[in-house]
């Protein structure tokens, strides 16, 4: 029988510790035996409330002695502020015991906040990529459903905790038992763990035209350093003039206003999950400037980019 030990963190995503812990109840009830038991824990012992308001009762504080087969630590929210000297230690502690530990959506930054994640092939939810590159740029960060490296396990969270969860099922207890766990919850098509977090091109923009697909993943490719008009028409095999008639045939607006709206949506992310400079966001997103980019923020969300951050700033605090 495998101890499982799951930490979480108030305001912890509900699908995600849904997600991961239901894949182990049912991996008991195929098995007809009890192949799988936890324990919940919190950082005081107290219940913990899920970002739903639902409260989970816990069994442990976080600094008890646990005889754990593997811990999953689960966050929700944003958790870059996030700072706890005795838990970082006490995960440590567990890793040192050789202790597997797994962070699940934003978990993935307290073990980096930990120093568990040194050396080791990660992952994290998408919304949170750029704050924890920011905080900790040499991570090997890769933007998978998950990523099993040697004793550390980092998930995106939502839905790909039970691609996680019934992986681990299957190393634990092999094939047979997985598929019967992965029938239950009428997963149909398992995802491999190197899949993309975000949906298709295709199906984001409601595009199929292939020349659009492939000017698209340009443009996402290219942010930083935008690629002209011209070079992108090229890449695409047709004209500048067909290329911008596709694009507002097909999304209502030209090609240069499409990629314009691209680079401003990687600065709102970088504004809200990142602490960068203006001037250093408005260059990472292909402006020349930090006045350029603000009149074309403004445009775009009809609020500037210094509004956009004070709110987000003001709403970590609160939380």
């Amino acid at each position: 029988m495998k101890n499982i030990g799951f930490l979480l963190i108030d305001g912890f995503a509900l699908l995600s510790y849904a997600s991961v812990i239901e894949p182990f109840r049912a991996a008991n009830i195929m098995a007809d035996e009890q192949m799988y038991r936890w324990v919940h824990i919190s950082l005081d012992g107290e219940p913990v409330r899920a970002s739903t308001g639902a409260i989970i009762a816990a069994d442990q504080k976080a600094d008890a002695a646990l005889d754990l087969d593997m811990l999953f630590v689960i966050v929700g929210g944003d958790p870059s502020g996030f700072e706890d000297r005795a838990l970082f230690g006490w995960l440590r502690l567990l890793a040192r015991a050789g202790t597997p530990i797994a962070g699940v959506a934003g978990g993935p930054f307290l073990l980096a906040k930990a120093g568990l994640l040194d050396g080791h092939r990660c992952t994290i939810h998408w919304d949170l990529i750029p704050s924890l590159q920011e905080q900790f740029p040499r991570l090997l960060l890769e933007q998978s459903l998950y990523v099993i490296d040697r004793k550390r396990l980092t998930c995106a969270g939502g839905s790909a905790g039970l691609d996680l969860a019934i992986d681990v099922i299957e190393r634990d207890y092999g094939h047979a038992l997985a598929v019967k766990v992965s029938d239950w919850f009428v997963r149909t098509n398992p995802r491999p763990p190197t899949e993309q977090q975000k949906v298709s091109l295709s199906e984001r923009y409601h595009v199929t035209d292939d020349r659009i697909l492939k000017a698209l993943a340009l443009m996402e490719a290219n942010v930083e350093n935008p690629l002209d008009i011209e070079a992108l028409a090229e890449a695409t095999a047709i004209s500048q003039r067909q290329l911008e008639r596709l694009f507002c045939e097909h999304l209502g607006t030209t090609a240069y206003g499409m990629y314009r709206r691209i680079r401003l949506a990687q600065a709102s992310i970088l504004l809200r999950k990142t602490r960068i400079p203006m001037t250093s966001i408005a260059l990472a997103c292909g402006f020349n400037s930090s006045s350029s980019f603000s009149r074309a923020f403004h445009r775009e969300f009809l609020e500037t980019p210094r509004a956009i951050r004070a709110l987000s700033q003001s709403k970590t605090k609160g939380d």
